[in-house]
């Protein structure tokens, strides 16, 4: 802590709470280390907004993911206002990169056992309450990136298409709105 002109100095701009802080980057582990027991899951594909990255974190720290995957384009969790939109989640929920996706990343969470939930809207889409859906033991709930969604190939190789039915003319929510109605729905119980 010091004062705000003292901060602004040696970070060359303006900090609103007069804190700073400095760590290292804790190592990383791969999905396979970081899925060992893990039933619940979100991946995020190519999100670069950081406010939703911090609120989808927060999410599935409050609903009960065991983890979350990033595709490499997606934006650093460790942004700083990702770590505050999160509210230090985080730090809390067990997180890595997927290195290549969706291939061979799918293949790898299938030989994990994860049925693959693509969040899209497509005409074959179940809705988000389907019974079989529910009934899966282990479930990775794909985000794609705001405005174009989930790329098309991602789509394809996913074993469900999920929507979250709207009313009033709404085709669909926020990517941060919509994970956390997924990660509601699809928690484990």
């Amino acid at each position: 802590c010091a004062e705000r002109e003292q901060l602004a100095a040696l970070t060359g701009f303006e900090l609103t709470r007069g804190m700073l802080c400095a760590m290292r980057r804790p190592m990383l582990k791969t999905p396979e280390e970081l899925l060992k027991g893990a039933r619940r899951i979100a991946v995020l594909e190519n999100i670069v907004d950081s406010t939703n990255i911090g609120a989808i974190f927060r999410s599935a720290a409050a609903l009960g993911m065991d983890a979350v995957l990033l595709t490499p384009d997606c934006t650093d969790p460790l942004y700083r206002r990702c770590v505050r939109v999160s509210m230090g989640t985080v730090f809390q929920i067990p997180w890595t990169y997927i290195p290549s996706w969706p291939h061979p990343g799918m293949e790898q969470l299938s030989k994990l056992g994860f049925k693959t939930a693509a969040m899209a809207l497509t005409p074959n889409a179940v809705s988000i309450d389907d019974p079989q859906l529910m009934a899966e033991e282990k479930i990775a709930i794909v985000m794609g990136t705001e405005g174009d969604g989930l790329a098309q190939k991602t789509i394809a190789s996913c074993d469900y298409q999920v929507i979250i039915p709207m009313q009033n003319g709404v085709d669909s929510l926020n990517v941060a709105a919509a994970a956390s109605v997924a990660f509601w729905q699809l928690r484990k119980k």
